[in-house]
């Protein structure tokens, strides 16, 4: 299974409980790369417009595209 494939099915698992992860919540998925190497495959993937990240300005946090509150709140201005 692909790295990328590893992360949506995790995300696609708790979507019904979270729609947004930290950065921290995906190590455990990897435990043979480091955080380097797990960051550039949510990078690669936000690229491709499968993931999205939400900032707080203090944290960031990944999610599904389109899933959760946030993205339908940002609809409204």
């Amino acid at each position: 299974m692909a790295d990328e494939d590893v992360v949506l099915d995790f995300l696609k698992g708790k979507s019904a409980a979270k729609s947004k992860f930290y950065f921290k919540d995906f190590l455990p998925l990897f435990p043979d790369k480091g955080p380097r190497e797990v960051k550039k495959i949510l990078t690669k993937l936000v690229n491709a417009e499968k993931l999205e990240f939400w900032s707080s300005g203090s944290t960031t946090m990944y999610g599904l595209k389109g899933a959760g509150k946030q993205s339908q709140a940002e609809g409204e201005d």
